[in-house]
């Protein structure tokens, strides 16, 4: 356990308090935080899995930016050989992974998809995955063009009502995949009420946290054996890298997955880890604000006459409201709406009206963003399976930033007007 210092600064009035022979032993004291993962989340973003540096001790971890390491004699070394393999930067952000997603082993990777991708490879030519319907474009495209080109079965359907879920599972079935919120139409998941009956069927659950982060869910607390992330969005916060990131509590499925990142090497580097990292460490602060942000743009848009539809689960008619409360702290700052009378020209009149909200593909930055999921993140699902889960050519989704709120609502009101 690393202990650490802590200097206390006292001031009292003057002859309040007779100090004469009092021997004050605070610092250097011992801090027991039981191996700081007994500390509230907030903390935990800032110190959870992590140490201070060895050799200086630097308080951010240092970039470790090298391919190798020097060994002592063949096979003798300290902890590292190849940075593919682990870099001592990666490591701090693993732990951090674990620690936030309150896991026991984080893996990270070169991007979101990537850590999709060695989650497949888990499975064998047969073996069937259950995945909602609605979801990102990006995992649909490795599932379909991908995955199936290799003989794993994939089988997409409405899990919003967690028992309807049976009726799909087959000998075959070995993982059931979801997202909640779902991309773009966030719809809530009963994650807790999908694992009972997994772990029923003796199947993996895995559920990909990335719009809600958790700051607002942890999937693991709720019965989920992987967790994972587009490190990108919330985690990084600040759109100026590229990483995914997993999370599991069990020691084999750990084992099989580093395996598969070191086999297949799609790892992240040391510079792309630090920044999620360093990010990682603003993530609650960060995400009060989105909170905030993203619930007073929701009531905005549901009573402005120009929008016909208002997709958030912190409206009271939401379909899941209430499994939302009860699973999330919070109801996260992605929406989607479509404007009234809305087809696909009337949604672009309105995003290229827009100023404040910039129009770009991602997500989960500090600055507000707005995209067109026909055509941009769900462009690669066809046309007529997008409509049948609602993606409508006039849906608009956004990102809802750390702004003013006042300034995006403006922004908003002057493109519907």
């Amino acid at each position: 356990m690393i202990v650490q210092k802590y200097t206390f600064i006292i001031i009292l009035k003057e002859n309040s308090v007779n100090l004469k022979g009092v021997k004050l032993k605070i610092f250097g004291s011992k801090i027991n935080f039981m191996g700081k993962e007994g500390l509230k989340f907030n903390s935990r973003t800032i110190h959870g899995g992590q140490e201070l540096e060895k050799g200086y001790g630097a308080v951010m971890p240092p970039i470790y930016q090298t391919s190798t390491f020097a060994q002592v004699a063949p096979g003798e070394h300290k902890g590292y050989v190849y940075a593919r393999s682990a870099n001592p930067t990666r490591t701090a952000l693993e732990n951090s992974l674990a620690s936030i997603e309150n896991g026991k082993y984080g893996l990270a990777f070169a991007s979101g998809l990537a850590a999709i991708d060695a989650i497949m490879k888990l499975f064998n030519p047969g073996d069937e995955i259950l995945s909602n319907y609605d979801l990102y474009g990006g995992a649909f495209r490795l599932f379909k063009h991908i995955f199936e080109k290799y003989g794993l079965v994939f089988c997409f359907i409405d899990m919003q009502d967690a028992r309807s879920i049976e009726n799909h599972i087959t000998k075959n079935t070995k993982l059931i995949w979801m997202e909640t919120p779902t991309n773009p139409m966030l719809n809530i998941l009963d994650i807790k009420a999908i694992t009972k009956i997994a772990k029923e069927h003796k199947l993996l659950v895995a559920v990909d946290n990335t719009f809600a982060s958790p700051y607002l869910q942890t999937p693991l607390d709720l019965g989920a054996d992987i967790v994972m992330h587009s490190a990108t969005k919330y985690l990084g916060g600040h759109s100026d890298t590229v990483v995914g990131g997993i999370v599991v509590k069990d020691k084999g499925l750990a084992d099989k997955l580093y395996f598969i990142q070191n086999t297949s090497g799609a790892i992240c580097g040391p510079m792309d880890s630090f920044l999620v990292l360093r990010g990682i460490k603003t993530l609650h602060v960060r995400m009060q604000r989105h909170c905030e942000n993203g619930k007073a743009i929701a009531l905005f848009l549901k009573q402005h006459d120009q929008v016909e539809e208002v997709y958030w689960p912190g409206l009271t008619d939401h379909p899941n409201h209430e499994i939302a409360k009860n699973q999330m702290k919070d109801f996260g700052a992605m929406l989607s709406f479509v404007p009234k009378g809305g087809n696909y020209n009337k949604a672009i009149e309105i995003i290229k009206k827009l100023s404040l909200f910039t129009l770009a593909e991602s997500l989960g930055g500090v600055e507000s963003l707005v995209g067109h999921p026909a055509s941009m993140s769900h462009g690669s699902i066809p046309k007529k399976e997008r409509e049948k889960i609602g993606i409508k050519d006039a849906l608009i989704r956004i990102s809802v930033g750390i702004e003013d709120v006042q300034d995006l609502i403006t922004d908003l009101e002057n493109a519907l007007s």
